[in-house]
């Protein structure tokens, strides 16, 4: 149970897919104008990153320990179809919610935060308990991420900030420093 509770905490915080590695950061910006918005793709992602690693979990076990040179493949379609699913769901569930992400959700069919999670959990490997967790964490630690800015982005509506800082370079300090707080938590959980 520790085990377990160290991967989720690790996923979420201190090596957050996107402000540690880095994973993600087409829809880290493009999405994040509402928290609102923020939100549901952040759940989206989770929903993938679970779906893909119950998948990895199944493939690892009956398929590609028999063709580990189908690794990348057969993940990649893994992804692809999961995604699409998602998508369609949202279609029909929420035409707005669907409005709403626009190109940012075929997106996560080519986001690199999922196919890193196939990976890692490969690397690691990890079972289906470990990877379930690991997937979670990563999805929430994502979805925090994506909450975060969103929330940082509308608040400096309301702030006199230079024109030159406006827009692009403003996210960019603010995706800096979001990262170097959370490379913080790596500090206060190091002697695990």
């Amino acid at each position: 149970m520790e085990n377990l509770i160290w991967i989720f905490v690790s996923a979420l915080l201190i090596n957050n897919f996107t402000l540690t590695y880095f994973l993600g950061l087409c829809s880290f910006f493009g999405v994040t104008t509402k928290i609102d918005t923020a939100i549901r793709l952040g759940l989206a992602n989770i929903f993938v990153m679970i779906i893909t690693a119950l998948s990895v979990y199944a493939l690892n076990r009956w398929v590609l320990s028999y063709a580990p040179y189908l690794q990348m493949i057969s993940f990649i379609i893994v992804i692809a179809s999961s995604v699409q699913f998602v998508e369609m769901a949202i279609k029909k569930l929420s035409p707005d919610l669907f409005k709403a992400l626009g190109i940012y959700l075929p997106l996560i069919t080519t986001n690199c935060a999922i196919l890193a999670l196939a990976l890692f959990t490969t690397n690691k490997g990890y079972g289906l308990a470990e990877g379930l967790v690991y997937a979670l964490g990563a999805g929430l630690g994502i979805t925090l991420a994506l909450v975060t800015l969103a929330g940082i982005r509308e608040e400096s509506r309301l702030l006199d900030i230079p024109i030159l800082l406006q827009g692009t370079a403003m996210n960019m300090i603010i995706a800096g420093i979001l990262s170097m707080a959370f490379m913080g938590f790596a500090g206060l959980f190091s002697s695990h």
